[in-house]
């Protein structure tokens, strides 16, 4: 696992109702690279952001605490429980969505 970076995102806030993470939700970035998804997520204009971002050579870059709530699930609801934000940690992959996951990349989520 490659050294955790940080770069604050202020696309976040307080966990309601006092909940904690009980889910992990991984996403994909579908962008060009880790460093334009990073951009984008600490765009304030953009109002979306994940706890972290790895990039294809295994990168790991915190933009939100774990104690904060990032804006990565939207209005999401699963299994009858809303407010999936409150509720998770948001993982956003460096990948296109089409191509396989880069090997570095999995090393570093699976120890992450």
């Amino acid at each position: 696992m490659h050294l955790i970076h940080q770069h604050q995102s202020p696309n976040c806030g307080s966990r309601r109702g006092g909940l904690v993470p009980q889910f992990v939700i991984l996403h994909y970035t579908a962008m060009a690279s880790a460093d334009a998804a990073i951009s984008y997520l600490c765009d304030p204009q953009a109002e979306v952001s994940a706890h972290y971002v790895i990039s294809k050579s295994g990168q790991i870059t915190q933009l939100v605490g774990e104690g904060q709530r990032a804006w990565h699930a939207g209005a999401g609801e699963w299994q009858g429980l809303d407010d999936m934000n409150s509720r998770s940690i948001g993982i956003e992959l460096d990948n296109d969505g089409e191509s396989p996951f880069a090997a570095p990349l999995m090393d570093s989520l699976e120890a992450l």
